[in-house]
């Protein structure tokens, strides 16, 4: 039987109950399908950095290099560890030490949901560029503390990334409904915004039966609100990404249904699937943790894997479940109830 060996870092908060939820799923639906998934747990999270002083070993990317992908829950907790620390400790690290340059975020209203918009009708895939740009991370502080203090943050752009993410978006939108949007500033920022406008004209002209529109990061934050059904594949940078998919999982229906994939295409190392909604302490151990973007974000996992059937059996089970009104609303429904649900729903 083949068989998928699968690092699972639960991590903090309401990361260790959804990540519970989706494995459970992930293992019945591989079993349906004839397949098996081994998970080597690992307790990498806020916690072990209080433990130890490190959110993950020192060998721990040697030790994630061994595996065919990364199943995480959720990463922070702010109140004793700062968020500058666990990123940089753990989820940036993984992404950029196996190019894991592309974050994939699909945005639609599952069955039964209510989006705060009008419109029912929305299908899009977000394309973030996962390694560089913005949260590059170079920079510096001098004179820390002092009345001249002085912050630098630069964005660093390469001709290889944005065509690598530019290459990837297009195909995407070539295997869907062939149309394109490119999310810059550049009117504003005359280098890099520029420069990636430049590089999506270049890689445009190998793709012609792609219809592609340029459109400034606040223009396309209106759109997404006023004309979602418009869009189908949206490229952008590491940050103008991250804030949009945020808007992307409010319009369609919140942060209990945001999966994503930080993929990397190459396939030489692992990729990462994890829901991005974050520990959410506020509602820790209440049991409430709505686990579909978990659950959905393993899907994905699966699709990665070359394992279509058993994920589309998982996408099914969760469009059955949420058109019963199970887990469309925030905080209704126990964790284990919709996982219960799905799990039905896969018979």
């Amino acid at each position: 039987m083949k068989t998928h060996r699968i690092a699972v870092i639960p991590g903090d908060g309401i990361g260790r109950p959804v990540t519970e939820a989706a494995w459970a799923v992930l293992e019945k639906a591989a079993r349906g399908a004839g397949f098996a998934l081994q998970a080597d747990i690992l307790p990498w999270s806020c916690a072990h950095y209080l433990d130890t002083g490190a959110m993950m070993p020192a060998d721990g990317l040697r030790h994630l290099a061994g595996f065919d992908a990364i199943l995480l829950g959720a990463v922070g907790w702010p109140a004793t560890v700062p968020d500058a620390v666990s990123l940089h400790g753990l989820l940036l690290p993984i992404r950029k030490a196996f190019s894991q340059y592309a974050n994939l975020r699909p945005h639609r209203l599952l069955p039964g949901v209510e989006g705060p918009l009008r419109t029912a009708v929305f299908d899009i895939l977000c394309i973030r560029e996962n390694t560089e740009g913005e949260y590059s991370g170079a920079g510096g502080r001098v004179h820390q503390g002092q009345p001249e203090e002085v912050a630098v943050e630069t964005a660093i752009f390469t001709r290889s990334g944005v065509e690598r993410i530019l290459r990837l978006a297009f195909s995407q939108a070539r295997a869907r409904r062939g149309r394109l949007t490119s999310v810059t500033k550049s009117n504003a920022q005359r280098f890099t915004m520029v420069f990636w406008d430049e590089m999506t004209r270049r890689v445009a002209a190998d793709f012609p039966d792609v219809e592609v529109t340029l459109t400034h990061v606040d223009a396309m934050a209106a759109k997404m609100v006023m004309a979602p059904d418009s869009l189908d594949v949206v490229v952008a940078s590491n940050l103008f990404g991250d804030i949009l998919t945020d808007l992307g999982a409010a319009i369609q229906g919140g942060l209990g249904y945001a999966a994503s994939a930080n993929l990397n295409p190459d396939r030489t190392g692992p990729s990462m699937f994890e829901p991005v909604h974050g520990s959410a302490p506020d509602i820790a151990d209440k049991g409430i943790a709505n686990p579909i973007a978990a659950i959905w974000s393993g899907a994905l996992m699966l699709e990665h894997l070359g394992e279509g059937a058993a994920a589309a059996r998982i996408h099914a089970a969760i469009a059955a479940t949420t058109a019963r009104g199970i887990g469309t609303r925030p905080g209704r429904d126990r964790t284990e109830a919709i996982t219960a649900a799905i799990l039905s729903a896969l018979d």
